[in-house]
């Protein structure tokens, strides 16, 4: 992933964690650049990545299908 905007290394060093994020945004939202994400810093982050509703859902459906199936059947019900 290639970002003319910033200065990934001075954001790096000065706020490690708010360039995970950022960084996880960015793939999430304007591609992966050929890159993969990292399903455990996804999870560690997902209450604070601001990224589009639709693929926030499908990603949710991704990461924990257990709570997409446990709603599936209550919906049955």
């Amino acid at each position: 992933m290639y970002n003319w905007s910033v200065d990934e290394k001075k954001f790096k060093k000065e706020d490690p964690e708010g360039y995970q994020i950022w960084k996880l945004e960015q793939m999430i939202n304007y591609g992966l650049g050929g890159e993969k994400l990292d399903e455990k810093l996804v999870r560690k982050y997902w209450k604070k990545l601001f990224i589009d509703p639709e693929i926030k859902k499908f990603l949710e459906f991704l990461l924990w299908p257990e709570k997409n199936l446990l709603l599936q059947s209550k919906k049955k019900s």
